[in-house]
């Protein structure tokens, strides 16, 4: 019997396969727990229409994420921090601050979680630091911590 699977199923496949399985198979274990349906051919279109929406929905990102990544590779975003007299700063910046700059001074709209730090940046100076927007798409930058005044 064929089905359309929805949901990942070890063994059979992945949501949006059409599988082969066996009668009992499909019609005690699969069907009944929502795992899959009946392979008829509206369902396999719905299925193919979905597979390719989600492509393209996936290369737009992707898209995206390259002209966000091109537009921060170079720049330099200045973030302020209490320091004392030797330049070591009262804590760290963290990326939530460096997203927050990168709003302010650029526009750019970053989440915190894409900006990867090699350490915590705990004196002033200049750091370089990377943004990862997506699979195999990454932006360095630098930033530099200014004495707050």
């Amino acid at each position: 019997m064929k089905v359309l699977l929805k949901q990942d199923v070890k063994g059979t496949g992945k949501a949006g396969d059409v599988a082969n399985v066996s009668d009992g198979y499909a019609k005690n274990f699969l069907i009944p727990k929502g795992l899959a349906a009946a392979a008829d051919a509206s369902a396999i279109n719905a299925a193919a229409i979905k597979k390719s929406a989600d492509a393209h929905r996936k290369d737009m990102q992707v898209k995206r994420a390259k002209e966000l990544a091109g537009e921060m590779s170079g720049l330099t975003v200045k973030v302020t921090a209490k320091a004392g007299e030797n330049g070591k700063l009262f804590g760290s910046v963290g990326a939530q601050e460096i997203a927050d700059a990168l709003k302010a001074q650029y526009g750019l709209e970053v989440d915190k979680r894409k900006i990867r730090i090699d350490e915590p940046i705990k004196a002033l100076g200049v750091t370089d630091v990377t943004a990862h927007m997506f699979e195999n798409t990454a932006a360095k930058f630098k930033v530099e911590v200014l004495p707050l005044k």
